[in-house]
């Protein structure tokens, strides 16, 4: 912190990129507030384009793209989910919520992604599926994971979180497994403040998601003249965007090639700027494989312990810059371990956890800032 006491430079920052104001004023003044109207539709059909995907269906947020996912899979009480343990709660929680049990698999030490060699030994004949989630936007090790999933029938879910437009091996990532998770909260690169959408890449699953997302109902194809009422079918929830949050998204999705430049330039700033005072401080810079495009989303260090982890986000603070841990690992957490978790379950998790911390990024994050920020960090000793 400065004197002062507040923040100079806070570790994530939303910003506009043009035209947000202008077509929410837009999705107000033509009377379209809820969810699944003209800038879902352009959002939708936009992300399907540049993606590849068979559908995009926008929703509330991440977590509830994949609840859409559990509900689609059929998961329920017995079944098995394998989800890494250094991650969001969502990832779990989704499944739980059918009843599913979550089994916690670790973390390589290079991209801090599941450990695909791992999962082998994590299955067993109540496995349902796999959730993988390209941590910091770099992608996961996708053909491994796909080579012990496929055989066995057990369906791979990528939370895309970090991960929207990455790619791994040529491959948008979101739509190398059965279903990719996005989120537009306002921490990630593209944003509406709160949202998300669930990728389809099964041409099977897109009438039944369109049921689920509007609450068990067959009201898409009513409103596509497909059937002459509509009625309750199916399980399902509320899971559309409004459409005032959809407009604002829309501005920023059309410039995400702009916003992923941005974006590089401060990364590749902080990385090569950064690379010789943490060779010099024994500090680990992120690791991104040949294989994988990344999306720039984190930028983060692993210092060699707890303590120095948080001596150094201290010093960082008296400079006025907020800088942050991540994920407390979920095996170890109260509701992790009332489902076995115990110690030494993920081994590299709970290392990985007590040592990392994320610098400020953000899109309209100014040279000023970033020197700022740079200045600090090489001063820390």
């Amino acid at each position: 912190m400065t004197a002062s006491g507040s923040v100079r430079i806070p570790f994530s920052r939303a910003s506009l990129t043009g035209r947000e104001l202008e077509y929410v004023g837009q999705a107000i003044s033509i009377g379209q507030l809820a969810g699944d109207q003209t800038f879902t539709k352009h959002c939708e059909a936009l992300l399907e384009r540049e993606l590849g995907a068979e559908r995009v269906l926008l929703t509330p947020s991440c977590t509830q793209a994949l609840e859409m996912a559990a509900l689609l899979l059929e998961i329920g009480p017995g079944d098995e989910v394998i989800v890494p343990s250094f991650t969001f709660v969502s990832v779990a929680n989704a499944f739980v919520l059918r009843g599913a049990k979550p089994v916690f698999a670790d973390i390589r030490c290079d991209t801090l992604n599941v450990d695909e060699a791992t999962l082998d030994a994590l299955i067993t004949p109540r496995t349902k599926a796999i959730v993988v989630v390209h941590y910091a936007g770099v992608g996961c090790a996708m053909d491994g994971i796909l080579a012990v999933a496929a055989p066995r029938g057990i369906a791979v879910v990528e939370d895309t979180a970090h991960g929207l437009f990455g790619r791994y091996d040529g491959r948008r990532l979101g739509t190398i497994g059965r279903f990719g998770t996005l989120s537009f909260h306002s921490t990630k690169n593209l944003t509406c403040g709160e949202g998300g959408a669930l990728v389809l890449n099964d041409p099977s699953d897109v009438t039944r998601a369109e049921i689920i997302r509007e609450k068990g109902t067959n009201r898409s194809a009513f409103f596509r003249g497909q059937v002459d009422r509509y009625t309750w079918v199916d399980l399902g929830s509320s899971y559309l965007m409004s459409d005032v949050l959809a407009a604002f998204l829309y501005a920023q999705l059309e410039a995400h090639e702009t916003v992923h430049r941005e974006r590089r330039a401060r990364w590749m700033a902080y990385d090569a700027r950064l690379r010789d005072w943490a060779a010099r401080h024994g500090v680990r810079t992120p690791v991104v494989p040949a294989l994988c495009e990344q999306t720039y989303h984190i930028y983060y260090l692993l210092l060699s312990s707890f303590d120095e982890r948080s001596a150094f986000i201290e010093h960082l603070g008296r400079h006025g810059i907020h800088a942050v841990f991540h994920y407390l690992p979920l095996h170890l957490s109260p509701m992790g371990r009332r489902f076995g978790g115990q110690v030494g379950d993920c081994r590299v998790a709970e290392d990985v956890s007590g040592r990392l911390v994320r610098l400020p990024l953000y899109n309209d994050m100014s040279s000023e800032e970033q020197d700022a920020v740079i200045d600090a960090v090489c001063s820390f000793t």
